[in-house]
């Protein structure tokens, strides 16, 4: 055991992000990055308002889309204004408490979206192959219930990851290769044999992303057996259109996820970790409701209305 008292002890975590890079290069990444931030901010803001004020989308799909867009909103502001901050100061120094939070807010939030995409793909199987039973079977009082549990086993899988990446002392180098805490670059910082932790990290992250998937690919399997039976060709482009928008958020952020928690340690490294870091942290917050609205007529209504009334009341305040 180190004594906590002893100096050596690493107190706080230097997070090494674009340092390397010339001033010129992180003065370009930090204008693109604020652009990103901004653009996706702006959007699911958009969503999140259209959403839950809209009564034109007031049916489950909209109503898991919202929340969806909700916690990208808390998933991207739990790294990107720390790496913008960091682009343009010289301290990159973060403190032990305040790696161990962003942790569990990465974690919590990203697991809690993990389980809500699968109860969306859930809601688009019942929509189309039982669409007589639907407005019963998927009820408010059933997505209340199932949005609940998704953020509940999201923060709940949080506090278990943080104790595995935080139970032993650090005693050694304090560079996290990465532009903010993640578990598997702070675990192998440990003084102790991080081979366990990493152990139950991979295994919680096969429970968390495959159980998900598992759901989900069951559901698109059965949607397609039933789109395959109808005989209406528009009527197949109208179901395909649909699903397409939720499994192209799917691949996007199951692909970057798994990446960073289901590969081996040694086939990581900065350049490997940074761009689908990168990818889960910002592009696919970005992308999620740019592909639900370009492909989503009733979405494009919304945000039209949203913003006409917006430039009504503005023009009546004048």
């Amino acid at each position: 055991m180190v004594d906590l008292r002893n100096g050596s002890t690493v107190t706080e975590f230097i997070l090494v992000g674009f340092e390397q890079s010339s001033s010129s290069t992180r003065a370009l990444l930090f204008a693109l990055f604020l652009a990103l931030y901004s653009l996706a901010m702006a959007m699911n803001g958009l969503i999140i308002f259209i959403t839950w004020t809209d009564p034109r989308l007031n049916s489950p799909m909209y109503f898991f889309l919202g929340h969806l867009s909700f916690l990208d909103v808390c998933f991207i502001t739990t790294t990107i204004p720390q790496m913008l901050i960091h682009l343009v100061v010289k301290n990159h120094t973060v403190s032990f408490a305040s790696c161990l939070t962003q942790m569990y807010l990465v974690f919590g939030v990203g697991v809690a979206e993990c389980i809500l995409l699968a109860f969306m793909a859930y809601d688009r199987y019942v929509a189309i192959c039982h669409p007589l039973s639907y407005a019963h079977i998927m009820s408010r009082q059933v997505c209340v219930r199932l949005v609940s549990t998704a953020w509940f086993f999201g923060l709940i899988n949080g506090i278990l990851l943080d104790y595995m990446t935080f139970r032993g002392p650090f005693c050694r180098d304090n560079h996290i290769e990465n532009f903010f805490c993640e578990a598997p670059i702070v675990i192998a910082l440990s003084c102790g044999d991080p081979q366990f932790s990493l152990k139950m990290i991979f295994a919680d992250a096969i429970v968390v992303l495959l159980s998900p998937m598992v759901l989900i690919v069951i559901s698109y399997a059965r949607i397609l057996a039933s789109i395959l039976g109808r005989t209406s060709s528009s009527g197949r482009g109208k179901t395909f259109s649909t699903c397409a928008s939720h499994l192209t958020v799917v691949i996007f952020f199951y692909t970057s996820a798994m990446f960073s928690y289901m590969n081996p340690r040694s086939t990581h490294g900065p350049d490997k970790d940074k761009p689908f870091s990168l990818l889960y942290t910002i592009i696919t917050p970005m992308c999620n409701p740019v592909i639900y609205s370009f492909r989503n007529k009733e979405v494009k209504g919304a945000m039209v209305r949203a913003l006409g009334r917006t430039s009504l009341a503005q023009a009546e305040s004048i």
